[in-house]
């Protein structure tokens, strides 16, 4: 092989493996997200269609309730890898609100956050903890950082409105400490049981080495009769 005939080889295998990065590049950064958008779609689209089915509710609705004494019953065990809630969190975005599903697998979580399944339920005593992407699968949490002490985190089950504010975060950690989703989160700052909220994400923004943390309480709570909570009305 001549060594003009060796270097056109070379080049059009550079040509080829570079063509090939750029299209996995593509799919990570693109087509991986316009999927996951269309999962979280379906996927809110599956709980209205389930909440429009309830029973129809005195047109009366209770006065809205302060404080994390006020949470309704527990529901039901929630289904492995199904949509229970909504989130909302304003601070992320006029528009950013997220399908809730049960469990953290893998492809739960390409369908929208992901609820622990070993941690207390929507506005029950003890910790609701959840995860998701920062990165690709939609970008959930890609802006995790911007979350502040003070900003609320709004979720509905369909019957009812839950809002927790933040207390404290983003606090950087490794993926081994599990306690940050324990009932009493230690590193929280918390002292006692309560109805706690911990967001959880990758970091670095394109990486996993480590975890970025978000904690707050249950603030308060209200039937969907009532209408959305203040949060989501200003």
């Amino acid at each position: 092989m001549s060594v003009r005939v060796f270097v056109r080889t070379v080049s059009e295998l550079c040509i080829t493996v570079g063509t090939l990065i750029v299209l996995f590049v593509v799919y990570v950064l693109f087509w991986t997200g316009v999927k996951a958008d269309s999962a979280m779609d379906h996927q809110i689209d599956l709980l209205q269609d389930q909440w429009a089915k309830r029973p129809v509710k005195p047109t009366t609705a209770p006065e809205p309730s302060a404080g994390a004494s006020a949470s309704p019953a527990p529901p039901g065990p929630y289904a492995d890898a199904e949509p229970f809630a909504v989130m909302y969190i304003p601070r992320l975005g006029l528009t950013w609100n997220k399908p809730v599903l049960e469990g953290t697998k893998t492809n739960t979580l390409k369908k929208g956050i992901g609820h622990y399944a070993n941690t207390a339920q929507l506005g029950q005593k003890g910790n609701f903890a959840v995860a998701g992407h920062r990165r690709t699968y939609g970008d959930p949490f890609k802006d995790f950082p911007k979350l502040r002490p003070g900003d609320e985190v709004v979720l509905t089950d369909g019957t009812s409105w839950y809002t927790y504010v933040i207390d404290r975060g983003p606090y950087r950690t490794l993926p081994t400490d599990v306690e940050v989703i324990d009932p009493v989160p230690r590193k929280s700052g918390y002292t006692r049981a309560g109805r706690y909220l911990t967001l959880t994400t990758c970091d670095p923004e394109w990486g996993h080495s480590h975890r970025l943390i978000v904690w707050g309480h249950l603030d308060s709570t209200q039937p969907v009769e009532a209408g959305k909570p203040e949060a989501l009305r200003r």
